[in-house]
């Protein structure tokens, strides 16, 4: 198999080392990406000073250029978010004004940088949103050049107005756990197919 990479951005809004569900999701696509040849991390947004802005570089102590470095080495990128106020977190959204920048980077046939790579988005929470987050964020990624496999967002979402998180679960319920699995299984397929025969020029 071709080998894979993936980068998972876990937009919690809790830096390192606090438990994060949205982390936790993250992780356990990256392991079901694992095993379809993929390798790669998973970053927490906010251990990194990421600027505010609509750029690929905003300047002085902006660690943005360093994660979109990682970014365009992988060839799958996986956006896991919790829901806040029925919404994606505001660490998920300044991720998705970044790679806004990424519209006017093109390669010498006119396509962007990120033709030919693959995104899938992960989401956890306590309320009602997940399909409308899952959708708000694909739209994002599609738009900024990202192609969209079938079945791209798995989440887990508990009983609306209650204290339980993700990361509080016994086990990962099974529902979550194939859909994360599809997901994934999709993505490494998507990717690869992809990789080896590129998008054609603009």
């Amino acid at each position: 198999m071709t080998d894979l990479r993936a980068l998972v951005l876990s937009c919690t809004l809790k830096p390192s080392p606090a438990e994060s569900s949205a982390t936790l999701l993250g992780t356990q696509v990256l392991h079901a990406l694992s095993s379809h040849g993929v390798t790669g991390e998973v970053v927490r947004v906010v251990d990194h000073q990421v600027s505010f802005g609509v750029t690929t570089d905003e300047g002085s102590g902006d660690a943005w250029p360093v994660l979109r470095r990682k970014m365009l080495d992988a060839d799958i990128l996986v956006i896991a978010t919790p829901i806040w106020m029925g919404q994606p977190a505001s660490v998920c959204k300044m991720v998705l004004e970044r790679l806004d920048a990424e519209i006017s980077e093109t390669d010498d046939q006119g396509r962007m940088l990120t033709f030919g790579k693959v995104a899938i988005v992960a989401v956890v929470g306590n309320e009602d949103g997940a399909h409308h987050t899952v959708a708000e964020v694909l739209q994002a990624l599609n738009d900024t050049g990202f192609s969209i496999p079938a079945n791209a967002g798995t989440y887990w979402v508990g009983e609306a107005m209650q204290a339980t998180d993700y990361q509080d679960l016994d086990e990962t319920p099974e529902k979550t756990a194939s859909t994360t699995k599809t997901a994934a299984a999709n993505a490494a397929h998507l990717a690869r197919l992809l990789k080896n025969e590129e998008y054609p020029a603009t």
